[in-house]
């Protein structure tokens, strides 16, 4: 039997990193702390619940988040394989029913025979010793693994860890940093609202997909200048949940809540979550002023979520405000829009481009407290720290992914970013390395950009040893 491999989070980075290690023959026991403790975002105590959208991003051939999942796809990811079997119409967008995704993983985890489920808080990690262990505990890390993460990292007894009502933790403070009064590394993220399909008034709305991509799967809100115009009023207006004396709202930006986007300029929302480029109407031939678009949220089509329309109201707000919107004049929300902290690490000053602590090479980080954004970005660091831990239990020396690949070009973002500013992300072209000779055309660029990726990363998969190919 290979030396054991400890997984702490049973999220989608730890599902996949467990799963990773045992079809390459490594024992694996994987922790998760729900339901004995759980968290103010959860609702079940399956795992790879997920807490905010439903949607893994785009499909579309040749775009950054294809590419992610490509590379994925050919290196065995096994959620990615659930994603698809559990999918919902989402136009070009991978999405999938959360509910089932969920069930559908824990089962697959809990029935290997070489994973070990403890469903237990784990506060102490063995840094030097067995078993190798990866930390996967997400954005909602408990305190005493926050506060034990701070040790590993070399200054547990200078941080300030305060505790959120639910247990949601700050996070750890990056160690390495030469200032003693660096900022704590969090920051906010919100969770979208969720009405049931058939409150939706269909007499004042239309399906479509944004100029015209994929299947016209998406609910579309129309609004006139006047609707923007109250709704918009009426959102700035509205009551938001009130922040602790000691709170310092620092939301990430891509996961802005839509009073925050709208605080910054009347017409903020029409070119964001409401823009309505590319969604012409069909009943008038003309593109409305601004549009509130609803995502299929599961298989059975009998709910939806509002894309993009993550807030920090007050519940009773948030109905009196979302039901200004055309066709949820009469909605019944079956979860309303909820914020949370998201703890991560600062993986530049902690991390190595294989995701092993740089002090303690036995102990590996992966998902959102690495420092990535997104479902996506979150199940490839799992599946790539899943690969690592399996290297090191089998004796092998774990080789990182290409930089040129999307899976080298995340983990390199994670560990050579600026560390004063370190900020999580998502898989984007920008990160990948640029082409040697320029290209004009985006669209080219980019599918030259992803067939050098894809070449080099089968090459990476050549490299790894026998027994690490599952």
């Amino acid at each position: 039997m290979s030396s054991q491999v400890r997984v702490i989070g049973a999220g989608l980075a730890g599902s996949e990193a467990a799963w990773q290690c045992a079809v390459r023959g490594v024992e694996v026991e994987l922790y998760e702390m729900r339901p004995a403790r759980s968290t103010p975002a959860h609702q079940t105590e399956d795992f790879a619940e997920l807490v905010c959208s439903n949607s893994l991003k785009s499909d579309s051939e040749n775009t950054a988040p294809w590419l992610l999942k490509e590379e994925m796809r050919r290196v065995g990811s096994r959620l990615l394989e659930i994603a698809r079997e559990c999918a919902v119409p989402a136009g070009h967008a991978l999405a999938v029913d959360r509910v089932a995704f969920a069930a559908k993983v824990t089962e697959a985890i809990s029935s290997h025979p070489r994973i070990t489920v403890r469903r237990e808080e784990v506060t102490r990690v063995e840094e030097n010793g067995n078993p190798i262990t990866v930390i996967a505990t997400g954005p909602l890390t408990s305190e005493g693994l926050a506060n034990e993460i701070a040790r590993l990292s070399g200054n547990g007894a200078s941080h300030d860890l305060r505790t959120e009502s639910g247990g949601a933790k700050a996070a750890c403070e990056a160690a390495a940093h030469e200032s003693s009064d660096s900022p704590h590394l969090y920051f906010y993220d919100s969770i979208s609202p969720i009405v049931e399909a058939d409150s939706i008034d269909s007499s004042r709305v239309y399906m479509a997909a944004r100029y015209d991509k994929g299947t016209a799967d998406y609910i579309n809100c129309p609004m006139s200048r006047e609707e923007y115009d109250r709704f918009y009023e009426a959102l700035i207006a509205a009551q938001s949940v009130e922040e602790r004396d000691w709170e310092n709202l620092n939301y990430f930006e891509s996961c802005l809540p839509i009073e925050e986007i709208a605080r910054r300029g009347r017409d903020t929302l029409r070119f964001g979550p409401m823009k309505p480029v590319g969604l012409k109407d069909p009943r008038t031939g003309k593109m409305p002023y601004a549009v509130v678009q609803l995502r299929q949220e599961n298989l059975r089509a009998d709910s939806y979520n509002l894309v993009g329309f993550q807030n920090h109201l007050k519940f009773g707000e948030q109905a009196r405000v979302l039901r200004l919107i055309p066709g949820l004049e009469n909605a019944r929300f079956l979860r309303y829009g909820q914020i949370h902290r998201n703890t991560y690490i600062n993986g530049p000053v902690l991390l190595g481009e294989t995701l092993q602590m740089k002090v303690h090479p036995r102990v590996l980080f992966a998902g959102q407290i690495c420092g990535v954004e997104g479902y996506v970005e979150s199940i490839a660091t799992g599946l790539t720290a899943g690969i690592h831990a399996a290297a090191l239990a089998c004796g092998e020396v774990p080789i990182p992914p290409p930089r040129i690949s999307a899976f080298g070009s995340l983990c390199h973002y994670v560990t050579h970013a600026d560390p004063r500013n370190f900020q999580p992300a998502n898989i984007t072209f920008d990160l990948l390395p640029t082409l040697e000779n320029k290209v004009r055309d985006r669209k080219e660029r980019h599918r030259l950009q992803c067939q050098l990726a894809l070449k080099e990363f089968d090459r990476w998969m050549e490299q790894l040893a026998p027994v690490l190919k599952a």
